[in-house]
């Protein structure tokens, strides 16, 4: 392909270039023989970083400028955050691209003497200038750091690079951070630039800075959280052709329902709302939104469209709910605590699958593995009450559907085969290619009495334990169900074909009219 370069216009900012050139070689990997300059463009909001963002006057702080260059010819394609758009774009102006979007999530990165200043007792000072995050991150760390501290949100300002050096700032500084909460996409897309330096850059400065991942089903990103937005002019057909080639389709669906969303709020960037649209393997699109006002943050929500329409149940419904069941009693396995304080210590990562899956350990002992991630929010919180730090959770969606994100090169985690697993005794053989250990064991009941009866029509299996106890039980006509992870792994395993996942029980009760 023969023919002058793409300018592509960016912010200046450090993030704004890699991304910038990340899209650049893209385009030079679709089309050979193109090339793409980058042209450095200032904006207001990159000029204004001592006032908050909720406090400016108008629309487009970082995209105004570079809106007018475009449109003057001076450039032929600009790329913005696509968050930092506002909802009414000019006509003249064409959404060329939005490509595959990186993770939505928010990531908390923490001084690195943080375990140190919590043992102190000391109140954590936690940096963001967004509002969403302001109503959102305080109460989930207050309850995922070890101890349980106090946190305090403080007004953030700049650049990646100026908020990450905070961190590392004398604690006698006024203006030192004991963490600062930053969009995932943006610190990953630093991590991988290959060509502005920034790797380099933000590897120095997160160099033994401990992070957590914050969960989407407690702090759903903003509205196209993580997602580029690669825009032409209107009129430019050989542009808007070339950008065809990096455009993804999925991507675009779930902007779409995440900025309609924030149009039906009324739009704008400072609100104290968040949204996420996903789409999880073998379970269809999950819809996370969350909103705060005066009266102070509202419950997290998820809604869900199956992968298929799942048709209404027929005939007489008669359901039984293993959700329902108490926890079955367990008893913990000799000798199991040494060999985990062991294993812990010279695991690169563990998963621990419940709470009762890690043993009386000091909280030293467990921490010695640098890396542990938890199934979801409620044992997260339980082993920060012991001490503990955990990285992140799985959602509730069992450990497969982390793969995208643990295989992150910002997390530096190891390979899946190379995790310690705490789980327990019966679940052993189900942990395929993982480094597997039981801790605790079920014990036998003395009765059968909550067993689902033979005549059920539908069953929802909680665990994989309840199915191997009593699936025998039940004919072939029953319709099971549960959700993804080890239960569905296991379902399938033992060749059940009337099988569908829910995201959570009460999905599978509103299917049932319950």
């Amino acid at each position: 392909m023969s023919q002058r370069p793409l300018r592509l216009g960016t912010r200046r900012s450090v993030l704004a270039r890699a991304q910038s050139a990340a899209v650049a070689r893209a385009l030079e990997q679709h089309h050979p023989g193109l090339k793409v300059e980058l042209v450095g463009i200032d904006t207001r909001g990159d000029r204004v970083t001592d006032v908050p963002l909720s406090q400016i006057d108008g629309k487009e702080f970082f995209t105004a400028e570079i809106d007018a260059a475009l449109l003057r010819g001076e450039v032929d394609l600009t790329v913005h955050s696509f968050k930092d758009l506002s909802l009414e774009r000019p006509a003249a102006l064409h959404l060329g691209a939005v490509p595959k979007r990186e993770n939505p999530r928010d990531i908390v990165f923490f001084a690195p003497d943080i375990l140190e200043h919590l043992a102190r007792g000391g109140r954590v000072r936690v940096g963001s200038s967004s509002p969403r995050r302001a109503a959102f991150t305080p109460d989930f760390l207050q309850r995922a750091l070890p101890g349980n501290p106090q946190v305090q949100l403080c007004e953030l300002r700049g650049n990646v690079d100026s908020r990450l050096r905070r961190l590392r700032l004398p604690r006698d500084s006024e203006r030192q951070l004991d963490a600062v909460v930053l969009a995932f996409a943006g610190v990953a897309r630093l991590w991988e630039d290959e060509l502005v330096g920034a790797h380099a850059l933000v590897a120095e400065l997160l160099a033994n800075v401990p992070h957590m991942l914050m969960p989407l089903t407690h702090s759903p990103g903003a509205p196209a959280q993580g997602a580029l937005a690669i825009e032409c002019r209107s009129e430019d057909a050989t542009t808007r052709e070339l950008l065809a080639a990096i455009d993804d389709v999925p991507t675009r669906v779930s902007i779409a329902a995440e900025r309609a969303l924030l149009a039906a709020r009324g739009g704008g960037c400072h609100q104290q709302f968040g949204a996420t649209h996903r789409f999880v393997p073998e379970l269809g699109a999950l819809l996370y939104t969350r909103a705060a006002d005066h009266e102070g943050p509202h419950d997290p929500q998820q809604a869900w469209e199956p992968l298929h329409a799942l048709p209404p149940p027929v005939g007489p419904v008669r359901a039984w709910d293993g959700s329902a069941l108490p926890s079955p009693a367990s008893v913990a396995i000799p000798e199991a605590a040494t060999q985990a304080q062991t294993a812990l210590a010279r695991a690169p990562a563990a998963f621990i699958t419940h709470r009762r899956a890690l043993p009386d350990l000091s909280a030293a002992e467990i921490n010695a593995c640098a890396h542990l991630w938890v199934p979801g929010i409620e044992t997260w919180f339980a082993l920060a009450a012991r001490g503990v730090w955990v990285e992140g959770c799985a959602e509730g969606l069992g450990f497969q559907a982390l793969a995208s994100t643990l295989s992150a090169p910002l997390l530096a985690l190891p390979a899946k085969a190379d995790w310690l697993v705490l789980t327990y005794e019966e679940a052993l053989p189900h942990w395929h290619g993982s480094k597997a250990l039981a801790t605790y064991r079920h014990q036998a009941a003395a009765s059968d009495a909550q067993a689902p009866e033979p005549s059920v029509t539908h069953v929802y299996w909680h665990s994989a334990a309840q199915f191997e106890r009593w699936g025998d039980r039940l004919v072939a006509h029953v319709h099971h169900a549960c959700g993804p992870g080890k239960t569905s792994e296991r379902l399938r395993e033992a060749g059940v074909a009337k099988l569908t996942l829910f995201p959570a029980v009460r999905h599978w009760r509103e299917w049932l009219g319950a």
